[in-house]
C-alpha cells in the first residue's frame, strides 16, 4: 500500500516524500482511514512504529479544506497531549515536516520553559497544539489557551500519563473540549486504567492492536546476566572494556542511581550524558544533542525520562536495574535494533531482581539466554537481600537512658 491509497492530498504527499517514507507502516495503515471517517480510535502500538504520523497525517488533512484564517484568527481545531516534554516537542516537529505545503499552524507548549514566547505564538492563533497537561492548564486557567473549537482531542502515550499521576488533569482537559469531538487514544500498553479512560472518554471507538504490545523485538539479542547488586558497576566497566561497542542507552531506576553511575564512567574515561526527570529542559536537550552528535555514545536515563525520545542507530541497551513492570523491559529493549539493524540488550539481574525476570519471561514467551561466562557470577542460590526494620523506633516511649537517669537528681 502507497500513502496515495490513503486518500491523502497531494502536498502532504509531497511533504511526505521529501520526508523520506515511501509507504505506510502497519499503524499507520490501519489507524488513518479511521480517523479520516471522523472515528473514535484506540490505537496500541509500540514506540518506533511511527504512530505519530498515524494522527498526524489524517488531522492535517481533515483542517487542510479550512485551513486559512477567518478574519478574527485561528482557533485551535486539534489538541494533542503528551505526557513528557521531548515528545512533545518531537510530535510538533513532525506536523512541522507534514504540514510544510499547508497554511495550517502548529505550536508546542510545556513546562520548564519559559511562558513569554509560548503566549507570543498563541496569541497569534493556531490550528493544532500539541501541549503537556500542567502548561496547557496553566494557560487555559489565564485565558490565553481556549479550547471551545477543539474538534479533535489526541491523547498519546496514555499509558505513560496515567503512570506519571496526569489522570485528573487529562480528564479535566478532555471535560474543557466541546462534548462532540473525535477523540484518539494511543498507548503502548493497555493497562486496566487505561482501558477505563478510553470507556469514560471515547465514544463507539475502532480498536486497532498492531504487534502484540508484548512483542520483544525481533531484531534484538538479548542476554541475561546474574550478578551481585554491589558488582553492577564493576560488571558494567567489565563490559564496557571488552564487550560492548557503539551508541548504548544505559536504564537506572532512580535519578540517584543515574547520577552515580554517570560519576563513576565518567571517572574511568567514558563519554557520558544522563536524563533524568529533575534535569531542566535545556540540560536535557543538550544532553540529548551531545548523545545525537556523537560527543557523548553513552546515556544513563531513568524511564519517564527516556520513553518517547527518538534516538536512531542504538547498538545496545543495558538494563541496569531489571525493570518490575515487564512492559517497561519490552520498550526499552525496543529502542535498538530499529529500521532493519540488528540491536543488544543486556540485563543485569540480581538476586531481588529474578521474579521480575519470571515475569518479563512470560510476557514475551521466550527464555533470556543466560551469560555465564563473566567474572562476577552470582551464586545461583543466593537469597535476596532482606533489611530488618528496627522494631519500631529506638527511643521507647517513656524509658530514660541510664545516662540521663543518673544526671537528674530526683526530688523524692
Amino acid at each position: 500500500m502507497s500513502f496515495k491509497d490513503l486518500q491523502l492530498n497531494r502536498p502532504l504527499l509531497r511533504a511526505i516524500a521529501e520526508s523520506g517514507y515511501n509507504e505506510p507502516t502497519l499503524v499507520q495503515e490501519k489507524t488513518i482511514p479511521f480517523v479520516l471517517e471522523g472515528r473514535d480510535v484506540i490505537t496500541s502500538a509500540q514506540t518506533g512504529t511511527g504512530k505519530t504520523a498515524a494522527f498526524a497525517l489524517p488531522i492535517l488533512q481533515l483542517f487542510f479544506d479550512n485551513q486559512d484564517a477567518p478574519k478574527r484568527g485561528k482557533k485551535i481545531k486539534a489538541l494533542i497531549i503528551s505526557p513528557t516534554r521531548e515528545l512533545a516537542i518531537q510530535i510538533e516537529d513532525n506536523f512541522k515536516k507534514y504540514s510544510k505545503y499547508t497554511n495550517l499552524r502548529s505550536t508546542v507548549i510545556f513546562g520548564g520553559a519559559s511562558i513569554e514566547p509560548q503566549i507570543e505564538v498563541l496569541k497569534k492563533g493556531v490550528d493544532i497544539l500539541i501541549a503537556t497537561p500542567g502548561r496547557l492548564l496553566d494557560l487555559h486557567k489565564q485565558d490565553i489557551v481556549n479550547l471551545d473549537f477543539v474538534e479533535t482531542l489526541v491523547l498519546d502515550e496514555a499509558d505513560l500519563m496515567l503512570d506519571m499521576g496526569f489522570i485528573d488533569d487529562v480528564k479535566k482537559i478532555e471535560r474543557l473540549c466541546p462534548d462532540e469531538k473525535q477523540v484518539l487514544l494511543f498507548s503502548a500498553t493497555m493497562p486496566f486504567k487505561v482501558e477505563q479512560l478510553a470507556n469514560t472518554i471515547l465514544k463507539n471507538p475502532e480498536r486497532i492492536e498492531v504487534s502484540p504490545t508484548s512483542s520483544a523485538a525481533k531484531s534484538v539479542s538479548q542476554l541475561l546476566f546474574y550478578v551481585p547488586k554491589p558488582k553492577k558497576i564493576e560488571l558494567c566497566l567489565h563490559l564496557l572494556r571488552n564487550t560492548i561497542k557503539g551508541n548504548m542507552l544505559i536504564f537506572r531506576r532512580t535519578k540517584y542511581g543515574v547520577e552515580k553511575l554517570e560519576q563513576t564512567l565518567l571517572k574511568n574515561g567514558y563519554k557520558v550524558e544522563s536524563f533524568h526527570g529533575d534535569k531542566t529542559q535545556s540540560d536535557r536537550q543538550a544532553a540529548l544533542n551531545q548523545f545525537k552528535n556523537g560527543e557523548a555514545n553513552i546515556l544513563i536515563a531513568t524511564d519517564v525520562a527516556a520513553r518517547g525520545i527518538d534516538i536512531d542507530d542504538l547498538d545496545a541497551v543495558i538494563n541496569f536495574d531489571i525493570p518490575n513492570i515487564p512492559e517497561t523491559y519490552v520498550h526499552r529493549i525496543g529502542r535498538t535494533g530499529r529500521a532493519g539493524k540488528s540491536g543488544m540488550s543486556y540485563s543485569f539481574c540480581s538476586a531481588d531482581e529474578k521474579t521480575y525476570i519470571k515475569s518479563i519471561q512470560q510476557l514475551i514467551q521466550k527464555e533470556i539466554a543466560i551469560e555465564e561466562e563473566h567474572p562476577y557470577l552470582l551464586d545461583p542460590k543466593a537469597k535476596p537481600e532482606v533489611h530488618k526494620k528496627q522494631g519500631g523506633s529506638k527511643h521507647k516511649k517513656g524509658r530514660k537512658s541510664e545516662a540521663s537517669k543518673k544526671k537528674k537528681k530526683r526530688w523524692y
